[in-house]
Order: structure tokens, then C-alpha cells, then sequence
């Protein structure tokens, strides 16, 4: 038999498998059709009468079109008589059909499939489940993607409500909780991260027509977020209201840490990557090496540049990490060293004023020893004065490398961290800081994982990594 004609075969049964799915789904679309008929008995009636009864039946329309072409497509694994145990090899021959329902954002779909079972003690299989790609549970992927979108921007009641009402499928917030969660389950910066791919095309992209090559910030900074122990998961004595009104533990504030890659011109900033955890600052120089060694930042593309504040532990993993770097000291936090000094030294509010706007223009020229000169030649008025005078100079003179302000300005630099304190409030603020909110770590730490992975677009990512755990599981 020619090429020709075995595609003109396999033309003729595709075209005959089609017309009997078109068969099919004539025949459901009718059976919908005399549902609507008894809701809507007078189709001469407003449009919103029309939209609420098409509303109410329309999952049942589309899990039914759903399940027709699942049945039609995969006819022979419904029908098959035999199959091979996944663990021993030996040959199963088929049970009676098992049914099962699901939940699919599109509504239920109900299947029937054949059921084999071992008998030398490996257990029973159902080899649809696996072609069909259906998850373990009632709910589907779809539902818990969907779900998961909700629930890492509300809070799980709120989601849970908002979920029911835009798509019709319910979801207890337990339930939301527990897929949300499981999908975040171990993942790591790389994980969240965009590939090398997306950020080189991204750097293209704000870099076409330029003769600079565009400027990549990194930005490191910590978050206190609310957090519970591990104690308040054990059940308490007493009654159950009792406990609710009275917790047995004390919440405590930490600090996610997080940093964040994002390119900027004159104009905008272009996200690239961020990463912020509840861990220590050991745990955030080992994602940064990840990063690095990932080879996710094309530094020869770019011209670098990290943005912080004076603490210490910071500029210790970049000078490990990105040692040829522009470095910035965040010009907000040394102004804020000035402020402390004018407060305590001068009385007047105008001369406190005029020292800083000097001391700042000074700082901006590139003058910073003439600063340190004139701190160590003020006369203290007081002992306030006199340390805050004293932590200025030190803290200046720790960073007087990366105060060139008005040079940094010239060559394009930022010279404040707000891209870093803006993803320090999208990521962990706006989700973890609610009112009477109070975090396990495990969950807050996979909440903003997720978080991360939305604002990284890398949230598809996530959860195809989340299906193949769970065909492999």
C-alpha cells in the first residue's frame, strides 16, 4: 500500500470519526436544548432572563460535550479487554466498567472505564485515568489552577466565595487551601524562576535602538510578615469555642527575605525575577547562587547595578556573588542618617533643613569626604548629638563608594531602592499583612513562592511541574 493511500485511509476514518462525534454532540446539544426549554418556556423575554437560564445550565452543557468527545476519542481504551501491570508485567485482564465524575471548570464530566487488578498483590490500575491525564480527587487541574489564581491574592474565604460565583463549581476553602499548598510543595527559586530564554529577550527588547547597553538592577531587602509556630497545630483541651476566642500561642514578626532582577530606563521598569522567603540570610545567598550559576542573568548583555541599603549581610553576598557591579547605597536610607543628625544637633527647623539640603548636594557631587570632614568637625549639642553624629560618619564612611550620586544619575543608574520596596509590598505585603492574618511558615513561604511564580510568569510553569508530580505519584 502507497503513501497516498494509507493518509487517504487515515483522512477517510478521521472524517468518519468526526461525523459520529458530530452525531453525538447533536444529540446532547438537544437533550440541553429541552432542559433550557422547560427553564426559559417563553423565549420572548428580556436579555437578562435569557443570559440567567443559559447561566444556570451552561456547565452542564459543556461537561456533557466534554465528556462526548472524551468517549469518542478514546473508545478503545473504554472498550479494551487487556493490559500489563505496571510494576510486574503480568497480563490483567479487564473488570466490570467503574464510573467516576469530576470537576472541570468547563462542569462535571462523568466517565466509565474498564478496571484491572493484580492478583499477585501490586494493586489495581486504570489505565484511562493515565491516557486521559485525570488527576487523583474530584477536582482537575484546571479547577485548582483556577482556584489557586484566586487564592493567592484573597484571602481563602474570600477566594472561596468569588471562586463559586464566577465559574459555578464549588470549592470549600479547605479544599482550596490544601491545592493551593500542594502545588507550591518544594518549590525553589529555579523553579519560580524565568528561563535565561525570556530574560535575554526581555533585555532585547528594552535595549533595541540604544547604544548603552540596558541597565539590570538587583535590589535586596526584607519584609516582616506575621507568623505563628508550629505549637498552635496541636489541639488544645477545653471546649471549642473557648479556644477560639483565646489563642495558646504568641504570633511573632519575621522577616522575608527576598530579592528582585528588573531592567529600567528613564521611563519604566521591566520585571524580570524576584524571590522572597521567610528564611535567613545564609538561605537567600545560596538562591542567589542558584540564580547565578543558572546562568539566568546575561551579565555581559547588561550593565548591573544593586541597590541597597547599609546592611552589612547584604553587601556581603554581592560582593561574593556580583563583585564587578555597580554598587548604590539606597539614597532614602542616607538621608535618613542626615535627618537623625539635623534633628538632634539643631534646634531650628530651617537651619536642620538647610544642613541636610547642603550635606545632600554635597553627597550628589561626589564630595563625600568633605561630608565625613565637616561631621567630624561638628560640635555635638548633646549626647543624642553626639551618636548620631558618630553612627553618620560610620555609616558613611562604610559606603562612601556607593554614594557617587550625581555620577550614577549621568551614567543612567538608579540611586534609590523603590523597585525592591514595591516587590517587597506586591509579593509579601498585599497577601500575608491582613488583618488578623497569622502564617505557619511552610505556608507562607509556599504562598509567596506562588506569588513569585505569578509576577515571574512563570504560574503555567508551576503547575505543569505540579501535574507530572502528580502522574508520577
Amino acid at each position: 500500500m502507497g503513501c497516498a493511500e494509507v493518509s487517504a485511509l487515515s483522512e477517510v476514518r478521521a472524517s468518519t470519526q468526526w461525523q459520529r462525534l458530530r452525531t453525538e454532540v447533536h444529540a446532547r446539544f438537544d437533550q440541553w436544548l429541552d432542559r433550557l426549554e422547560e427553564q426559559l418556556p417563553d423565549p420572548k423575554t428580556s436579555l437578562a432572563a435569557v443570559t440567567e437560564a443559559v447561566w444556570k445550565l451552561r456547565q452542564d452543557l459543556t461537561g456533557r460535550l466534554s465528556e462526548t468527545i472524551v468517549e469518542q476519542a478514546h473508545v478503545g481504551e473504554r472498550t479494551r479487554q487487556y493490559a500489563s501491570c505496571p510494576q510486574c508485567g503480568r497480563r490483567l485482564r479487564a473488570r466490570p466498567l467503574v464510573s467516576r465524575t469530576v470537576e472541570t471548570m468547563v462542569g462535571p464530566v462523568h466517565v466509565e472505564r474498564p478496571y484491572f487488578y493484580c492478583t499477585s498483590g501490586c494493586g489495581g490500575v486504570y489505565p484511562f485515568d493515565a491516557v486521559v491525564e485525570l488527576v487523583p480527587g474530584c477536582k482537575q487541574l484546571d479547577v485548582q489552577k483556577a482556584a489557586a489564581q484566586l487564592a493567592i491574592e484573597l484571602p481563602y474565604e474570600e477566594a472561596q466565595t468569588l471562586f463559586s460565583d464566577l465559574t459555578g463549581v464549588k470549592l470549600g476553602s479547605e479544599r482550596l487551601h490544601t491545592c493551593t499548598h500542594q502545588a507550591a510543595e518544594g518549590l525553589t527559586v529555579l523553579d519560580v524562576a524565568p528561563s535565561r530564554d525570556d530574560v535575554v529577550r526581555r533585555i532585547e527588547e528594552m535595549g533595541a535602538g540604544r547604544f548603552r547597553r540596558p541597565v539590570l538592577v538587583l535590589g535586596i531587602d526584607g519584609a516582616y510578615v506575621p507568623t505563628r509556630p508550629e505549637s498552635a497545630r496541636e489541639r488544645q483541651s477545653g471546649q471549642r469555642h473557648s479556644r477560639a476566642r483565646r489563642a495558646s500561642w504568641h504570633g511573632q514578626w519575621r522577616d522575608a527575605k527576598g530579592f528582585r532582577f528588573y531592567l529600567i530606563d528613564d521611563e519604566r521598569i521591566v520585571h524580570l525575577l524576584s524571590w522572597h522567603q521567610v528564611h535567613n540570610e545564609e538561605q537567600l545567598g545560596e538562591a542567589l547562587t542558584q540564580v547565578k550559576e543558572a546562568g539566568l542573568i546575561p551579565q555581559d548583555q547588561v550593565r548591573l547595578c544593586v541597590v541597597c541599603d547599609g546592611a552589612s549581610w547584604i553587601w556581603k553576598h554581592v560582593q561574593s556573588l556580583f563583585p564587578r557591579a555597580r554598587q548604590v547605597l539606597d539614597y532614602s536610607h542616607c538621608k535618613e542618617y542626615l535627618h537623625k543628625v539635623a534633628k538632634v544637633q539643631y534646634e531650628s527647623s530651617e537651619r536642620a533643613l538647610e544642613w541636610v539640603e547642603a550635606t545632600l548636594t554635597r553627597l550628589y557631587l561626589g564630595k563625600v569626604g568633605w561630608v565625613l570632614g565637616g561631621l567630624r568637625r561638628m560640635q555635638p549639642a548633646s549626647e543624642e548629638a553626639l551618636k548620631a553624629i558618630d553612627n553618620c560618619w560610620v555609616y558613611l564612611q562604610e559606603h562612601r563608594a556607593r554614594t557617587h550620586y550625581g555620577k550614577l544619575r549621568r551614567g543612567g543608574y538608579p540611586i534609590g531602592s523603590g523597585g525592591i520596596e514595591s516587590s517587597n509590598k506586591f509579593i509579601c505585603h498585599v497577601r500575608l499583612k491582613r488583618s488578623g492574618a497569622w502564617w505557619y511558615e511552610c505556608n507562607g513561604n509556599e504562598m509567596l513562592a506562588l506569588r513569585c511564580a505569578k509576577y515571574n510568569g512563570t504560574f503555567d510553569r508551576v503547575f505543569e511541574r505540579h501535574r507530572q508530580r502528580l502522574r508520577k505519584a
